[in-house]
């Protein structure tokens, strides 16, 4: 079992960043993978980057070039830095875990809000 608690969300300026966290707790050493979706409104969730313990990563064509997802896994913890944010990155941004029976666990989501 494991439980994802995501921070960092808010508002800022197209051009700006912000660094959004989550952190993991229960039984860590069942997790394969941590990543970040996100979902706007009217549209289906959508992968944005994801990583592995072993620092492999994938990134969303929109995001690459533009957003880090970087772990750490003394803290328990994945952090996803986004730079050069446009209008279209505003959603809400879900914390994902998959273990090794392939069961996910999700956040209760941090909302970014990107200003034109």
């Amino acid at each position: 079992q494991v439980q994802l608690v995501e921070s960092g969300g808010g508002l800022v300026q197209a051009g700006g960043s912000l660094r959004i966290s989550c952190t993991a707790s229960g039984r860590i050493s069942s997790i394969r993978s941590l990543g970040w979706y996100r979902q706007a409104p009217g549209k289906q969730r959508e992968l944005v980057a994801r990583i592995t313990g072993g620092g492999s990563t994938n990134y969303a064509d929109s995001v690459k070039g533009r957003f880090t997802i970087s772990r750490d896994n003394a803290k328990h913890t994945v952090n996803l830095q986004m730079t050069s944010l446009k209008p279209e990155d505003t959603a809400v941004y879900y914390c994902n875990a998959i273990d090794y029976l392939n069961i996910d666990a999700w956040g209760q989501g941090t909302q970014v809000t990107v200003s034109s």
